[in-house]
């Protein structure tokens, strides 16, 4: 930490802090809040390399083990609409600042914890600071930077995401397999600390605060109800396989279909009275926000199946270590990282045309793939991975950032919070969907043949990804032409 802070005292660290005080985002800056959302996404994936050891640690069932990631997932994507209201009417950089301490402190006590069920108490209080968190990164891109500028940090939180992902995974398997100290799992949580340390002070300094010019109260009724039917929702289908299914995860099925008619209603009719609900439906009418969400669920859904499928293949087909697993995914990390580098050039100049492009040169990485490990299992040599691999995310790169700078190109900047926590929402939820619906698909074949059950689940993911690579033409524009009108916010 030594050697990042004192570099805050010169001449360079006094004109990023003149930058914020009159309110502009240096590209630092950028960098600065991008880090501050990595962790959060990361911490999504980092703990399913680290399963096993932690099963092992703490003597957790199976049903203990979902719920470290289901409580997780289920907080940070129930709180995330709240998290940008919030940041919109007490201001983002001061939400920031304080979801980041909460977080670190989570982490800290996810790292330290004695026993499974501290650890489960303690990562749905992380996920409810990261879903406070995430938000305000996002409002402020949209608040601050305008043109290019805007476009080029949207892009670039896009690619965040799905590098956080990967690197999740590649980061989980390199520190379980260390045990450093002897710690085991521990440091997939305790890695927090320090990196959000440093995020906390430099962004403390240079990250202009802003907040909405037209703040609005916090929606009660319609925050209760959201999280409820999320809930609702996420938590039988996270656990729903583990536990075979039983009778009251059915009813919370239903009852999550009974919730979300009811967050409509009341929405809806908030909104008739003049009031600015948690989810306004005219915001969700927008084409951007209706389309490019429906394409953000389902690419999250085939994301979150993929990254899940694919560790558990590795460790328990192919019986390799938790450092291998999280190896075998580099190829695709290195593109991803690579393609997105590339993807705000590609996409000013090509629009939506380089997003179905990214979407077939994914499609084609999986059907080779699948063919890879079909044709040559048990004997699949893990380099044999690494080109199918490479092209799926190249192809992922392109996506993440086309759809992560449409789904907002409408939005006002007024709504710049809610509309933020809306799209993280629905990518968490897409995630999580993602590994209860296809994964279920997967563990229903895996005991039998875990070939067939990676390459039934792929084909379906495949059809996915067809669908991304035509529905990319209904989106908004990604290249203005010259008879396009000025932008207004308002």
């Amino acid at each position: 930490m030594t050697t990042h802070v004192p570099a805050l005292h010169g001449s360079a660290s006094a004109s990023l802090r003149a930058m914020a005080r009159v309110g502009e985002l240096h590209p630092f800056g950028v960098c600065i809040l991008l880090a501050g959302a990595f962790m959060p996404i990361m911490d999504f994936f980092i703990t399913n390399v680290a399963l096993p050891s932690i099963d092992t640690s703490l003597h957790a069932s199976a049903s203990s083990l979902q719920l470290v990631i289901a409580g997780y997932g289920v907080a940070y994507a129930a709180m995330l609409v709240l998290g940008g209201r919030l940041g919109d009417r007490y201001g983002r950089h001061r939400l920031f600042l304080g979801a980041l301490v909460g977080f670190v402190l989570a982490s800290l006590a996810c790292g330290l914890a004695p026993t499974v069920g501290a650890l489960i108490a303690a990562r749905i209080l992380q996920g409810g600071t990261a879903a406070l968190l995430v938000p305000q990164v996002l409002a402020t891109f949209h608040h601050i930077l305008e043109g290019e500028r805007k476009a080029r940090a949207l892009a670039m939180y896009g690619a965040t995401s799905g590098i956080a992902a990967v690197v999740g995974q590649l980061l989980g398997g390199l520190l379980v397999s260390a045990d450093i100290a002897g710690t085991s799992w521990r440091p997939i949580f305790l890695v927090n600390v320090p990196v959000g340390l440093i995020v906390l002070l430099i962004a403390g300094r240079i990250v202009p605060a802003t907040r909405s010019p037209h703040p609005v109260g916090i929606d009660g009724p319609g925050t209760v109800l959201f999280a409820a039917a999320l809930a609702a929702l996420l938590i039988p289908l996270t656990e729903g396989h583990s536990l075979g299914w039983p009778w009251w995860t059915w009813l919370l099925i239903a009852l999550a279909a009974g919730l979300a008619a009811a967050t409509y209603t009341v929405e809806k009719r908030a909104e008739q009275r003049g009031e600015v609900p948690l989810l306004p439906p005219s915001l969700l009418r927008l084409p951007s926000m209706s389309r490019g969400l429906a394409m953000v669920l389902i690419f999250s859904v085939g994301f979150g199946a993929f990254m899940f499928m694919f560790a558990l293949t590795v460790q328990d087909g192919l019986h390799a270590d938790a450092l291998h697993s999280g190896l075998a995914i580099l190829p695709m990390a290195l593109l991803f990282s690579a393609g997105s580098l590339l993807a705000p050039r590609l996409l000013r100049r090509f629009g939506r045309a380089a997003m179905s492009a990214g979407a077939i040169i994914q499609l084609a990485g999986l059907a080779t793939l699948v063919t890879v490990l079909v044709h040559n299992w048990p004997h699949v040599n893990l380099w044999t991975t690494a080109a199918p691999l490479a092209l799926v995310g190249a192809g992922q790169s392109m996506l993440f950032a086309g759809l992560f700078r449409s789904v907002l190109a409408d939005v006002p900047t007024r709504l710049g919070g809610i509309g933020s926590g809306v799209l993280i929402t629905v990518q968490q939820s897409g995630l999580a969907l993602g590994v209860a619906t296809l994964g279920t698909i997967y563990l229903a074949i895996e005991p039998n043949s875990v070939p067939r059950a990676f390459a039934t689940a792929e084909y379906l993911q495949m059809g996915i990804v067809a669908l991304l690579a035509a529905g990319a033409a209904t989106l908004p524009r990604l290249t203005p032409t010259p008879t396009d009108p000025p932008a207004i916010d308002d």
